[in-house]
């Protein structure tokens, strides 16, 4: 009877270590956050807000051209307004591929975009949502 007890709680100690090591999930890394492995500017920051909007426009200005939708990019920011509405007119340089110029296959483009901030403050007298508009776009090499 000793020798069941024995061999029943032998049985019963090893059971039980191979459920808790089964339990035990391994340990999660941390994540770092994305800016410390990143150097982010403040140009990068509007460029993320606004590119969605530009992406549109500039596959409304080359419609049959899937190329152009997809590699455009932007050259720089070439300058930001304030507005008395409290809202900003930035404009930035594009260089979108384009089948009709032969030499070079690169159009330039100026895009004005406006950025308005949300708002809502009676102290300057605003009251309205974040948003942002494509005001112009001009083909710089026609």
């Amino acid at each position: 009877m000793k020798k069941m007890i024995v061999l029943f709680t032998i049985l019963l100690m090893l059971s039980v270590n191979i459920i808790v090591k089964a339990k035990n999930l391994p340990e999660t890394k941390e994540i770092k956050p994305y800016a410390d492995d990143w150097y982010v500017t403040p140009e990068d920051i509007i460029r993320d807000i606004i590119f969605p909007y530009i992406d549109k426009r500039v596959m409304q200005e080359y419609p049959s051209n899937d190329y152009a939708a997809f590699r455009w990019q932007a050259q720089r920011i070439v300058g930001i307004v304030y507005n008395n509405n409290h809202s900003y007119d930035i404009s930035i340089s594009l260089q979108v591929p384009d089948e009709r110029i032969a030499p070079v296959n690169y159009a330039q483009d100026l895009v004005k975009v406006r950025v308005s901030p949300s708002c809502d403050s009676p102290k300057i007298g605003c009251g309205h949502g974040f948003k942002v508009e494509v005001l112009d776009y001009e083909h710089m090499n026609k």
